[in-house]
């Protein structure tokens, strides 16, 4: 069987990738170096992606078990994404951040989600002043190229303004649009200080409409029950400041599953069907939303998704699924990644770990598939190995092996002492007191 080799990464991205993935978390850089398979689900997103680029809307949800690769495939939409021109955000759901809350828990997943705007020329998140910025420099720019008028500033303004005024329809548009008027003329004035104050407000961090007014002149402020009328206004103008439109990725929403109050959970639920209604029933515009969570926190008919019969009835697989996905359907679950996929994917983390130490990569093809085989035979493996285990575990021995130069792979996994930690087992729902918790190869 061939594997195909990797180019070589730079060791600053190795390092990030290693880092991250020991310490089972997904990487942010670095993605096309250790992704494998998903072909088929990736392809589904990019096929999304036309459509909202085209004035559509989405709505998905990615279904899988703890460590089944949820999160990678949610980082490896955003990178695609970005590289087309998308505005991405993202948050993770906790107790403190929620889709919809009474003190404040929704509003904090918008600031969480503002916060974590990002371009392709600014991934790392905080985009928001650089996309306002560049909106006016294009506007400008693209006046100058069209224009033989000496009389630019005119044709500027006019051009904002129409931009500014076709926002005006969409609930709460009429505010956005003066917030958007009062950045311009700051940025015409060079009034940095006035710039900060819209920034502040579009982030959500006004608190009172008493400080709005005194600052801003506008008499309203961001909520926990409207944030999301906002995010839906803020796709509509990042379309027309040039970008192809805007995504929301959401993770963990097992946070909402272990809300213990049934009441809050289902107006969590609610807001969640009000935004899957809206991308369904074209409310909304150039604007895709992904949410991630496990298989309990989606079917468990008591407290998951599915005990909210709106989402449920618009959700759950029909009668004629069976044994195939159907990857156009808004909820997409995640098969386990295949032996030859994990053989492959083994492959690309040795070459790495051999970038990030500048090493000739020593592992062979059938010491891979001495290590996969350990893995997969091991005693309750169907129930509990993951891709994520299975990359820690891998890690784990790449760093053994490197230091211990003369030790071979076959003699560590020979030798009793390597085990799969009862931490981990925990950490992807088995009880410690499982006879699996700690198994010894």
């Amino acid at each position: 069987m061939g594997i195909e080799i990797n180019r070589k990464a730079p060791r600053r991205i190795a390092q990030a990738v290693m880092s991250s993935l020991k310490g089972g978390v997904v990487p942010r850089v670095g993605l096309p170096f250790i992704t494998v398979g998903r072909e088929k689900e990736i392809n589904a997103f990019l096929s999304d992606e036309e459509i909202i680029a085209e004035g559509g809307a989405s709505f998905r949800f990615i279904v899988g078990k703890y460590g089944s690769g949820k999160s990678f495939l949610l980082q490896t939409i955003r990178n695609y994404a970005l590289d087309k021109n998308f505005v991405v955000v993202d948050a993770d759901l906790s107790p403190e951040r929620r889709l919809q809350g009474t003190h404040g828990q929704g509003l904090a997943t918008y600031k969480e989600l503002i916060r974590n705007m990002s371009t392709k020329t600014r991934p790392e998140g905080g985009a928001l002043t650089l996309i306002l910025d560049r909106w006016i420099n294009e506007v400008q720019k693209d006046v100058m190229d069209r224009s033989s008028t000496d009389d630019i500033s005119s044709l500027v303004e006019k051009e904002i303004r129409d931009i500014i005024f076709s926002l005006n329809d969409m609930v709460h548009g009429f505010d956005f649009a003066r917030l958007l008027s009062i950045y311009y003329e700051a940025y015409v004035n060079g009034d940095d200080e006035a710039k900060a104050k819209v920034v502040k407000w579009f982030r959500g961090e006004y608190t009172t409409k008493t400080d709005a007014k005194k600052d801003l002149g506008v008499n309203i402020i961001i909520t926990d029950d409207d944030w999301y009328e906002y995010i839906k206004i803020f796709a509509a103008f990042l379309k027309k400041a040039g970008y192809s439109g805007m995504y929301i990725l959401i993770d963990e929403l097992v946070n909402i599953y272990k809300i213990t109050n049934s009441i809050t959970r289902q107006n969590n639920y609610e807001k969640m069907l009000a935004m899957y209604n809206d991308a369904m029933q074209g409310k909304a515009h150039y604007l895709g939303i992904i949410m991630c969570g496990t298989p309990e926190c989606m079917e468990d008919k008591r407290r998951g998704v599915y005990s909210y019969e709106a989402l449920r009835s618009r959700l759950a697989s029909g009668r004629f699924s069976g044994g195939y996905s159907d990857l156009m359907a808004p909820v997409i679950k995640l098969q386990t990644l295949s032996y030859e996929e994990m053989l492959v994917l083994t492959e690309k983390l040795s070459q790495l770990h051999a970038d990030l130490y500048n090493y000739e990569r020593k592992l062979t093809e059938e010491d891979l598939i001495f290590f996969l085989k350990a893995e997969f035979e091991r005693i309750g493996a169907q129930e509990l190995i993951t891709p994520r285990e299975m990359i820690r575990d891998f890690i784990e021995i790449l760093d053994i092996l490197y230091q211990e130069q003369k030790l071979k792979l076959e003699e560590l996994l020979g030798s009793g002492r390597f085990t799969f930690s009862a931490s981990s087992a925990v950490d992807d729902g088995v009880d410690s007191s499982s006879p699996y918790a700690e198994f010894t190869i």
